[in-house]
């Protein structure tokens, strides 16, 4: 927690702490090695590589949180839906999910965004990513919180707020969703690597957060140039960060899964 704490308070204080703009091109110093000046050197444009790797940290680890809350928060509503109106419209989320679920997650990820203009501006790119991943990504939460309706659908609790009187988004809002947070937050938690992996492939296909905006998938897109990495390990910045991150929230989940 401490590491990843450090990690994203390095990506969020990236306009402080990167020594250039992201997009600034120092010309003269174009795939310079490390030195004082770039750290991690630059790449075959002459931008400065840490500055980038900043940058591009903090578009990726925020915007995967952010569509990880977006998603489980409306798989959290269709869950709890489905779970108390039963009959034919939980089997028809259900027969949904289970349609999301049968498809490969990166298959049915690639065919949506290309299907989506690719000639778009940096931020149009970022917004359109952002959205694929929160509106891809309820299928598996939606029925872990349907399960857990089911399990309390019969409890002490509701059954005193049902004969009170109290139904609908009130009984959903105020009674249900307060008892299902520890499966909530475990869901989110989840979702965060798998969304962070995401953005990272699509990025690097060409398909995610556009040039000049970096992110870690634009950035591993230069390991593409493996005769490059062999004279500049350096580059390989990108890839150690990301699997820094992955490992260490990794380590985390299970703190977040026994909460539930």
């Amino acid at each position: 927690m401490v590491l990843l704490t450090v990690l994203f308070a390095a990506a969020l204080l990236a306009g402080v702490l990167a020594p250039a703009s992201f997009d600034m091109q120092f010309r003269e110093s174009p795939n310079a090695g490390p030195s004082r000046q770039f750290l991690l050197g630059t790449d075959e444009l002459g931008r400065d590589r840490l500055s980038r790797l900043l940058y591009g940290a903090r578009v990726s680890l925020l915007m995967a949180p952010a569509a990880a809350l977006v998603a489980t928060g409306f798989a959290a509503l269709i869950g709890i839906a489905a779970g108390l109106a039963g009959g034919w419209l939980e089997a028809a989320v259900m027969f949904a999910a289970d349609l999301f679920l049968s498809l490969p997650w990166m298959f049915l990820l690639l065919s949506m965004r290309a299907v989506l203009p690719l000639n778009t501006s940096p931020l149009l790119s970022l917004a359109i990513t952002f959205a694929l991943l929160s509106l891809l990504g309820w299928a598996g939460p939606s029925r872990v919180v349907r399960a857990a309706v089911k399990s309390v659908a019969g409890s002490g609790y509701l059954l005193q707020a049902r004969a009170s009187g109290i139904a609908g988004p009130r009984l959903a809002l105020f009674h249900i969703l307060p008892n299902l947070r520890p499966v909530v937050f475990a869901q989110f938690w989840i979702s965060v690597p798998m969304f962070i992996l995401a953005e990272a492939n699509l990025s690097l296909l060409g398909l995610g957060v556009a040039e000049p905006l970096p992110s870690l998938g634009t950035m591993l897109r230069e390991l593409e140039n493996y005769s490059a990495i062999a004279s500049r390990p350096i580059m390989l910045a990108p890839a150690v960060f990301l699997l820094i991150v992955m490992v260490c929230l990794q380590a985390v989940l299970p703190a977040g899964e026994s909460a539930s």
